[in-house]
């Protein structure tokens, strides 16, 4: 049986799924798209499914992509549709409604949110409503698991409408009937809740409270990325893994297999950070390092998202971010970015133009550091003292806002104004949340770590060959007299376009000051994104603004690396 799961956006569609399917789950993009749709098994008594996550629409006439391959997995058909509505806006909600009842496809209703509904003061005639849309309806409030049973235990109920296809005009005017005879609204006193969702959205509060909870959102991050790295990530590595790397570096021998396996040794033992060995630090950098900052801000914004704080974070952000030709709906793909840079570049596609899109790949990629280079920065400029680290986002920062606004006043096209619907505060599902948290760790396994070991193996393979050395000898002159840096540190760069986190640790072991550990970092994190990042941004933009994109940050990096080095020169 094929079951899909329909509804708006922000409606408690991925929360609903999560409560049906577990954890057996399948996140995936519709053949020919970045799309991405959900699809795990249900199982329950007698029913065993496959149910589909499909995107959230607000209408199946298309708009934008996502409500492209809604309308064309319900056109492929299916045995069952449960549609999951919003009860505190069900004008908005029944126009796609209408749409998928007029596919004739067995249709089962989950009345979503009703006790938010009971809050605002909406009362519903359900019984009403049913006799309106021809199909069974169930009240749930998916957050606490409320109703849900009783609908999954009737799924058989699920009947075809006998509603037909309408025109725009005859289905607003079906949405005016069906509204008026079933909705009642009365007065109701603000909660606590109302009243912090009006603070977040005030165009001069708001922008200090987004800023605030940015602050404390990555502050949060690393409190927990650094704990759980201090008390169980490196025991694991000091007491597990390396006694098992020694025995088998021993076993190696001063072989071939052992440098890339194994890495160098310093003073007859491994080095986890400057080895650079496949199982040394390509395991140490994806999984010691990384890994737990990985966790922390999925963690973080998945709770942000869940809670309903991220749309509001758009609207208080538009009026700042239209200054740089986007809109303030990219600063979601903006805070993805700082978890990694390829779900930031394929979010936006949020945006509505492709002038828009390309200004914030383009910023992404140049100043937004993903978590791999963060989990870094620590390693590389921690020991001169924190006033380097939080220099880098400084200058990342006023990098990114120059560019931007250079970027605005040079390229034609425009920028829309921002529509965007803000979701009311909720506290998130626990399970849900975590279902989106490994989610999240489990795409970061699957993408980074063959990244990261391939790199680590290219890096030894190319060092052996000689071809590193060779580079660096050609850009020598031009680091050492533009950006004040040894020779050495041209091949980190070079490597940067494999893996930043990878080229990052190279530094570590070149001796530089303090000044020229900044520069180089500083130039290594706006150089080049990883190669995953090169790909999507060719799939996204074309080639053409790819190599556009390269160029401005190519441009951008070298011009701050060397004015970098004269202001540091002159201090």
């Amino acid at each position: 049986m094929r079951i899909l799961l329909m509804g708006n956006p922000n409606v408690g569609k991925s929360v609903f799924f999560s409560r049906l399917t577990g954890v057996h789950a399948l996140s995936s993009n519709y053949p020919g798209t970045t799309v991405g749709f959900t699809q795990g098994l249900i199982k329950h008594k007698d029913i065993c499914a496959d149910l589909i996550d499909v995107p959230g629409a607000y209408t199946l006439d298309p708009t934008n992509e996502a409500e492209e391959i809604a309308r064309r997995i319900i056109e492929e058909g299916a045995d069952k549709v449960i549609l999951v509505i919003d009860a505190t806006a069900l004008e908005r909600n029944l126009v796609m409604s209408l749409q998928v009842l007029s596919y004739h496809i067995p249709v089962i209703v989950a009345l979503n949110m009703t006790d938010e509904a009971r809050h605002k003061g909406i009362l519903l005639n359900v019984e009403r409503l049913e006799e309106e849309l021809g199909v069974p309806i169930y009240q749930t409030v998916a957050t606490t698991g409320r109703g849900i049973s009783d609908l999954v235990d009737n799924l058989d109920r699920a009947r075809i409408s006998p509603i037909e296809a309408m025109t725009k005009e005859e289905r607003w005017q079906k949405i005016g009937k069906i509204i008026a005879g079933v909705q009642t609204v009365t007065h109701r006193h603000h909660t606590l809740l109302d009243r912090i969702e009006d603070i977040s959205a005030h165009p001069v509060i708001g922008v200090l409270l987004g800023f605030f909870v940015l602050a404390l959102s990555f502050t949060l991050i690393r409190f927990v990325g650094e704990g759980l790295i201090n008390y169980i990530f490196d025991p694991i590595f000091e007491n597990l893994w390396l006694p098992f790397l020694e025995k088998l570096s021993g076993i190696f021998g001063d072989g071939y297999l052992r440098t890339l396996l194994i890495g160098k040794l310093f003073d007859g033992s491994i080095d986890l950070e400057q080895s650079m060995g496949v199982l040394s630090t390509g395991f140490y950098v994806e999984f010691g390092m990384v890994l737990p900052y990985i966790i922390a801000f999925y963690a973080v914004l998945s709770f942000l998202e869940d809670f309903g704080y991220l749309p509001r974070l758009a609207v208080v952000f538009d009026a700042l971010l239209h200054r740089f030709g986007i809109h303030g709906y990219a600063i979601i793909p903006t805070l993805l970015g700082f978890g990694c840079n390829v779900p930031g570049i394929l979010a936006t596609r949020v945006l509505e133009s492709e002038r828009e899109r390309f200004i914030a790949a383009t910023l992404i990629s140049v100043g937004v550091p993903c978590v791999s280079i963060q989990a870094m920065l620590a390693s590389t400029l921690g020991g001169f003292g924190m006033w380097y680290v939080g220099a880098v986002y400084f200058i990342l920062f006023i990098v990114w806002l120059i560019l931007g606004r250079l970027m605005h006043l040079t390229l034609s096209g425009y920028s829309p104004e921002l529509i965007v619907e803000i979701p009311p505060y909720r506290l998130p599902s626990f399970k849900a949340w975590m279902n989106k948290l490994w989610f999240r760790i489990k795409d970061f396994f699957f993408e980074a770590t063959p990244l990261v070991l391939g790199g680590i193996l290219l890096v030894n393979i190319l060092d052996t060959i000689g071809l590193l050395e060779w580079i660096g000898n050609i850009l020598a002159p031009f680091f050492q007299t533009v950006l004040g840096l040894p020779a050495a540190t041209a091949v980190p760069v070079v490597m940067g376009l494999f893996r930043k986190d990878i080229a990052m640790g190279l530094l570590i072991p070149l001796d530089l000051t303090a000044q020229q550990m900044l520069v180089a970092v500083i130039v290594l994190s706006m150089t080049f994104p990883c190669i995953a990042t090169f790909v999507v941004m060719w799939k996204e933009l074309g080639v053409r603004r790819m190599l556009q994109s390269s160029a401005l940050m190519l441009s951008a990096a070298l011009i701050t690396g060397a004015v970098l080095n004269l202001i540091l020169n002159v201090l």
